[in-house]
């Protein structure tokens, strides 16, 4: 059969550094730090005391706090952002058939918020079975993909990926491949966590994945840097309407870009440590590059998973080089982790967003936070602390999860 193309027609973002898509990019663009102290409980007895936490927003501009009953912060996050997609991609009930478009949402964490706060009452209440019957569907991690079905009335395929950090890269995927293969006109996909809590800071802490520069948070992320100590643990979400050509250009609407290709694999190492080699990355990134057509010499960019972490800043420069040889040294290449944070589920629709956007204004975001070159990282263009400006044509955005889950998204400029 013939495969439809298919392109991105809306975007939504709420990020630790900016509450809507045009702020996100104005802060990137301008290499803003989303870091800070943690505000939303007493982190003093944690070894981690700093997050990227989301700044003035109030979720009752939104919802009234009888619906807030029902809803876990990470569907909050998710609800408001695809209302901005929808806005931006100008769908409304004249011109999307809605039994033809869906829902693909990712999350890592789902609503451990939720869960964290039930359990912690159940205990301080002498264990008695007081359970709010609002929990599990608070909890659960497809609901935020239901809700988003429920508000908007969209009745085409639904359901959540799970990978880890990979999540909403992997919604993206599917999504693509869902409309690619005739079965959705128009999807929503993304992704959207809410785990800036005791649980998730300590879980974090006590694995040593989490950077410990207490004293100064506005550079703890630190990717690719000799000195980076672990990653900042951010919240938020991403949203990508994704659409069939024809029936994004019979209604008229504005084409940020081209979903070309997906690469999935795994790297079958170990649960949380990446391949040291990167070779399930070079798989997934070598299919992306093959499905859409392209050569590896037209790959322009690459947003990078480029946590801050010690081992992983290692490995993917060294799967970047092993696949693209000499041409890994042409490309443009950036970590926008340095600067929201690393929003766990939500981070491969928000790094997806600024690939898109990087192709459409032809601006690299920077890298910030560097300092001191690592001997053990090959020295690629990482765009570090400035911004640059480049036309790019084809570009890359990488996504990886505990487990050995690697996502890789292309994009090509319409």
């Amino acid at each position: 059969m013939e495969l439809k193309r298919v392109v991105v027609t809306g975007l939504g973002a709420l990020t630790p550094i900016g509450n809507s898509v045009d702020a996100l990019w104005a802060s990137l663009v301008g290499g803003v730090s989303g870091g800070g102290p943690i505000t939303r409980f007493d982190a003093t007895k944690f070894r981690c005391r700093i997050a990227a936490e989301l700044k003035g927003f109030d979720a009752l501009e939104y919802f009234d706090r009888k619906e807030m009953r029902l809803l876990d912060g990470y569907t909050v996050y998710g609800l408001v952002t695809v209302g901005e997609a929808m806005r931006d991609a100008g769908l409304d009930e004249g011109n999307i058939d809605k039994a033809r478009m869906g829902v693909v949402w990712g999350s890592g964490m789902g609503g451990v918020n939720s869960l964290q706060d039930e359990i912690i009452d159940y205990a301080l209440n002498d264990r008695t079975p007081r359970f709010s019957p609002y929990w599990v569907p608070k909890v659960i991690t497809d609901i935020c993909a239901g809700q988003i079905a429920i508000r908007f009335g969209l009745r085409g395929p639904n359901y959540c990926t799970v990978a880890a950090c990979a999540s909403s890269a992997a919604a993206i995927g599917d999504a693509f491949n869902l409309i690619r293969l005739g079965k959705a006109d128009a999807m929503i996909a993304g992704g959207s966590e809410c785990a800036v809590t005791e649980v998730g800071i300590g879980g974090f802490g006590n694995m040593r994945a989490l950077s410990t520069r207490n004293d100064d948070p506005a550079t703890a992320s630190r990717p690719f840097d000799k000195d980076r100590d672990g990653f900042l643990l951010g919240e938020g979400a991403g949203t990508l309407v994704l659409e069939e050509l024809e029936h994004a250009l019979r209604r008229g609407a504005k084409i940020y870009a081209e979903v070309t290709g997906v690469g999935l694999s795994a790297d079958a190492y170990h649960i949380t440590a990446s391949h040291p080699e990167g070779l399930g990355v070079i798989d997934a990134m070598r299919q992306a590059v093959e499905e859409s057509g392209m050569a590896l010499t037209d790959v322009d960019h690459i947003n990078t998973h480029g946590t801050s972490t010690p081992i992983g800043d290692i490995s993917e420069p060294k799967a970047i080089v092993g696949l693209f040889g000499d041409h890994a040294y042409r490309m443009g290449i950036n970590s926008t982790k340095s600067m929201t944070g690393h929003l766990l589920g939500a981070a491969g629709a928000v790094e997806a967003i600024a690939t898109i956007l990087t192709i459409k204004n032809g601006i690299i975001p920077p890298t910030i936070n560097h300092f001191t070159d690592d001997p053990e990282i090959p020295p690629l263009d990482f765009t570090f602390n400035e911004a640059k400006r480049r036309a790019v044509r084809f570009a890359l955005s990488n996504a990886f999860g505990f487990g050995g889950h690697n996502v890789c998204l292309a994009f090509r400029k319409y």
